[in-house]
């Protein structure tokens, strides 16, 4: 086949192969690239009270845009800050809730990814450790996606999820034999 008086060479199916193996080289030796800041966001969006690490122990969860910070207060009454860790995703809503006879809190994080995660305070690593997530809709931060408003019933037995129009979802939380949390599928509650 000729294309413009020399041969095409996309009908020489050698030459596309070559040519794809060595595109796919360069793309093992290619850099992963993330995006991190140098300057964490100063402002607090949000902030939680609860007891995250042990029972009686009084702690403060702030998220600044897409960082969550365990703040506790010492002896003297200063708060010190124990834990920061990066989320990769804009925090949209953050709410505590304890399952019934359980003796520390848990964290819900509802974020742009279109996700609700539940976190867990981990003293021995000193970290949040992901115990469930669950998708419910698109990322980013859209009017008619839930996530920007977040509600836990006060004994811990359902999380509603609500955009700021119209959907909203219902999670009921519940305990399996190994009493380790699970979650039902969303429930749908607009109408």
């Amino acid at each position: 086949v000729v294309y413009r008086g020399r041969p095409s060479p996309l009908t020489d199916s050698s030459v596309a192969v070559s040519s794809c193996r060595a595109l796919q080289k360069v793309a093992h030796k290619m850099p992963k690239l993330y995006q991190l800041t140098l300057q964490r966001s100063a402002a607090i969006t949000h902030a939680v009270y609860g007891n995250f690490s042990a029972p009686k122990a009084q702690e403060i969860i702030c998220s600044r845009y897409k960082t969550l910070e365990l703040l506790r207060p010492d002896d003297s009454g200063k708060v010190q800050s124990i834990l920061s860790q990066e989320i990769f995703g804009v925090i949209r809503a953050i709410y505590p809730f304890r399952l019934t006879g359980a003796s520390r809190d848990y964290i819900v994080v509802a974020s742009d990814s279109g996700r609700i995660v539940i976190l867990e305070y981990d003293g021995a690593k000193n970290m949040f450790e992901k115990v469930h997530q669950e998708t419910f809709g698109k990322t980013g931060c859209r009017r008619i996606v839930p996530g920007q408003y977040l509600s836990v019933d006060p004994k811990g037995r359902a999380v509603m999820i609500g955009a700021i129009e119209k959907q909203k979802f219902v999670y009921i939380l519940n305990r399996d034999s190994a009493a380790r949390l699970t979650i039902s599928s969303p429930l749908e509650a607009h109408k």
